[in-house]
C-alpha cells in the first residue's frame, strides 16, 4: 500500500501567469466542516475565482467556481493526490489578467499552482490505524494498560469497567495490531478476549 502524507500546517504559494495572478492556500483537515471552514476564510473576496478542492479517505469534493467545466477543481483534486496527501484542501484564487489562458492553460495554471503549493509545504506521514476491543479480567487489567502503550502509537482510547473486569478499546498502528491482539492472549494466559479490530 502507498504511503499517504497529510500537510502539518498551512501552505502558500503565488505565480504570475500571463498577467493572471495565482494564489493558493492548502491546509490540513480532520473533516469536511474544516475543508467549508477553510474555503470560507481563505476565499479572496476581490479574486475573480476562488476554485477548490479537498480529499478526506474516500471523500472528495473539487469547485470550478465558474471557469470551464473540468479547468480548475479537477486539476487541483490531482494535485493532491498526485502527492499522495490525505486530510488536505487546496484553495486557488485567481485574478485575471486579461489574457486568455484557454482550457489547456487553465488546467495548467490551477493545477501547477495547487502541487507547487503543496510541494513546498511540510508533510507528515498518516499511520494506517487499527482499533482492537479485548475483554479482560481484573488481575490484568493493570499488566495491559501498562504494556499496551509500547506498542506503535497504541493508546486506549475508551475502557469501561464490568462486575468482573473491564472492556479496553485501543487505537494502535495496522501493522501491530496481530502483535498486541497476541500479546494480549498470551499474557493473559487466554483469559483475555479479543474481538475483530476495525481498520482506518
Amino acid at each position: 500500500m502507498t504511503d499517504r502524507f497529510t500537510l502539518i500546517n498551512t501552505a502558500t504559494f503565488r505565480q504570475d501567469i500571463k498577467k493572471s495572478c495565482f494564489i493558493a492556500l492548502a491546509a490540513p483537515i480532520a473533516s469536511e466542516a474544516d475543508a467549508k471552514q477553510f474555503l470560507t476564510e481563505s476565499a479572496a473576496t476581490d479574486a475573480g475565482h476562488n476554485c477548490w478542492a479537498w480529499r478526506l479517505g474516500q471523500a472528495y469534493r473539487f469547485s470550478d467556481d465558474g471557469e470551464p467545466s473540468g479547468t480548475a477543481g479537477k486539476p487541483i483534486l490531482q494535485a493532491i493526490d498526485g502527492q499522495n496527501l490525505d486530510g488536505v484542501v487546496v484553495n486557488v484564487s485567481r485574478w485575471f489578467g486579461g489574457v486568455l489562458l484557454g482550457s489547456g492553460g487553465l488546467i495548467r495554471a490551477y493545477g501547477g499552482t495547487a502541487a507547487q503549493c503543496l510541494r513546498n509545504a511540510e508533510k507528515a506521514q498518516l499511520i494506517a490505524m487499527s482499533t482492537v476491543k479485548i475483554t479482560v479480567p481484573f488481575e490484568d487489567v493493570a499488566l495491559l494498560q501498562a504494556r499496551i502503550p509500547t506498542f506503535p502509537y497504541a493508546s486506549i482510547s475508551a475502557q469501561d469497567f464490568t462486575a468482573t473486569g473491564a472492556n479496553l478499546t485501543i487505537a494502535v498502528a495496522r501493522d501491530a495490531a496481530e502483535e498486541l491482539r497476541a500479546y494480549a492472549i498470551n499474557s493473559t494466559r487466554g483469559r483475555a478476549l479479543v474481538f475483530a479490530q476495525d481498520e482506518s
